[in-house]
């Protein structure tokens, strides 16, 4: 039974991604047309291309497949299930290797909403969280080719000290 849950959890899963008119990004297991089709899988890696009218014959996606290829792509910080006490900035980091290309875009996302803007950042800091789980992903998108790829999210955490605990006694 082990190994039968094994390989399900080793199959790449599509979602579609897609912003309607008035900017917001929506996420499904359904297909739209012009939407991003993801592929994500066991791995801390997902490759996405359009589909519907905008989806490329599978000669024209392997002609684009060398743009985003990296030996290494992952969120390096935050560890996954890592515990952040207090106030303090939070440093997320994507590691690629090799490095994004002239005209590259990252962007990253924190519980799936965009932060930081669109840029070169291969790191960014979170200011100050509210106590809770968070997940932060990343996207690098080649506007030349059209192709994205996403890290799988890293879940984290943070926790604010108790007015209770004894590091806040009053004098």
């Amino acid at each position: 039974m082990l190994a039968a849950l094994a390989s399900f959890a080793g199959q790449a899963a599509v979602v579609y991604k897609w912003t309607d008119s008035e900017g917001v990004v929506h996420f499904s297991d359904q297909p739209v047309p012009g939407a991003q089709k993801i592929y994500t899988g066991a791995s801390n890696t997902a490759v996405s291309g359009p589909t519907g009218q905008n989806a490329g014959s599978p000669a024209d996606t392997e002609k684009k497949s060398g743009a985003l290829d990296y030996a290494e792509f992952s969120i390096t910080s935050p560890s996954p299930e890592q515990t952040f006490f207090g106030d303090d900035p939070i440093n997320a980091s994507l590691a690629l290797s090799p490095g994004l290309k002239a005209g590259q875009i990252v962007t990253w996302h924190l519980n799936g909403t965009e932060v930081g803007g669109q840029g070169a950042a291969t790191a960014i800091t979170l200011p100050h969280l509210d106590r809770g789980t968070y997940s932060i992903g990343a996207t690098v998108t080649d506007p030349a080719t059209g192709e994205s790829r996403s890290t799988n999210e890293v879940t984290f955490y943070v926790r604010q000290p108790s007015e209770l605990s004894p590091q806040h006694h009053s004098p």
